[in-house]
């Protein structure tokens, strides 16, 4: 989702640590794609991309010794700004499918998000947020987006900015999780809004069983509706795609199923949705295996989710899912998934359209089928495509980012 011009004051907050770099192309797999320098580190992994108008954010975590550093550095006129030191911790739970989040107003508050062990246990965790408010130039430092005080699973985070240079936030919720007389209750879906100035507020509870481990996705329409996407979970174990809404004149909606895959699995498949909107238009783009067949499905909205069309598989086989999705007109949308073609696997974008056409996929890059190599981010910046990736070479691991423009597709 596209959102108007950011306010650029937050670069007086920040002090030199390096010089700014520029756009350096270091390789080209294809005559389409540019692969350039980015900010990150060679220890680094987890990227996200942001995009608004006229910038694109990019955070990522570099790890030094038992210390990981959520970063940040914004890319504007061809050039990338110094990157900015967001939080550090060494009790942090850092996942190759749960990563932190980045988002930004119009005005220029800068809401990021982060996982910080909260017991011994492996999945008990909160979502800590650092809140930059642009009008005073201050920061808001590691405070906690929910308040149940329980010891459980807090994560896949999602966020985009919301009227009044607020910020939806959507996360997983494991609160009824623990405690429970028969082993515990059910994963669940909730949303807030986070104001400028810190405060959360309207913490909703949006479906009371749902999918453990599968990202979330949310976007907002042309009169602050609010669409949240997630892998739902029924009592017999179907896991396919739901979304809830929100608007102005009916509250949030029951959840609603899109696709109908009818996927039955017992876990969670760790491979959530993706959604964006273009004015009333939405697209929203997962993987499923259903009936033993791996592949990527679409399906488009004409009046801001409250139907969908039928679904369209765009992948070309043999698929591992990872998919993300941004709109670039009321009909089309650039979409990204990863493939294995032989030995290889492969990063692939392509655009598609409402009515079911498809281009010719682009492959981006090699890359690992490991669950170190994380899912690509994808973004659209005027009329470039932003791709955003980790690298994993044996131990290590390196973000990579790349661009192309729509034309090519």
């Amino acid at each position: 989702m596209k959102i108007p011009i950011l306010c650029f004051t937050i670069f007086l907050l920040i002090s030199c640590k390096s010089e700014t770099k520029k756009v350096v192309p270091s390789e080209t797999p294809t005559k389409e794609i540019q692969v350039f320098e980015n900010p990150a580190t060679a220890t680094s992994s987890l990227p996200r991309l942001f995009s608004t108008e006229n910038n694109l954010f990019l955070s990522w975590v570099e790890k030094k010794d038992t210390v990981s550093i959520l970063k940040y550095s914004i890319f504007e006129n061809e050039q990338w700004s110094p990157s900015v030191d967001v939080a550090s911790g060494s009790d942090w739970f850092n996942n190759w499918a749960d990563f932190p989040a980045i988002a930004a107003t119009p005005n220029g508050n800068i809401l990021t998000s982060f996982l910080q062990k909260s017991a011994k246990e492996t999945y008990t965790y909160d979502i800590k947020l650092n809140l930059y408010n642009a009008e005073t130039n201050t920061w808001k430092k590691d405070f906690i987006l929910h308040n149940d005080g329980t010891k459980s699973e807090h994560g896949f985070v999602s966020i985009q900015p919301y009227t009044g240079n607020s910020f939806l936030v959507v996360w997983l919720d494991g609160r009824e999780t623990v405690g429970k007389e028969h082993g515990g209750g059910q994963m669940t879906l909730r949303g807030a809004i986070v104001f400028e100035d810190g405060t959360i507020a309207y913490d909703t509870l949006l479906d009371n069983r749902i999918c453990d481990c599968c990202q979330t996705g949310v976007t907002i329409g042309p009169n602050d509706e609010i669409i949240a996407a997630y892998r739902d979970r029924s009592d017999d174990e179907i896991r396919d795609i739901s979304i809830v809404r929100w608007q102005m004149e009916g509250g949030w909606s029951k959840p609603q199923t899109i696709g109908n895959d009818n996927w039955k699995i017992p876990g969670c498949p760790v491979n959530g949705p993706a959604i964006d909107s273009f004015g009333s238009n939405v697209a929203v783009a997962w993987y499923t295996a259903a009936d033993d067949s791996p592949k990527v499905q679409v399906a488009f909205s004409q009046d801001i989710g409250v139907t969908f069309g039928l679904p369209f598989r765009v992948d070309n086989g043999n698929v591992l899912g990872r998919v993300d999705i941004t709109m670039i007109s009321d009909t089309e949308a650039i979409i990204s998934w990863m493939e294995n073609k032989g030995d290889d696997t492969l990063i692939q974008v392509m655009k598609i359209e409402s009515n079911g056409s498809m281009g010719s996929p682009i492959t981006v890059s090699k890359t690992s089928a490991e669950r170190a190599s994380g899912f690509p981010q994808l973004e659209v910046l005027g009329d470039q495509i932003y791709i955003a990736w980790t690298n994993v070479n044996g131990e290590t691991s390196s973000i990579k980012t790349a661009v192309l423009t729509v034309e090519n597709l």
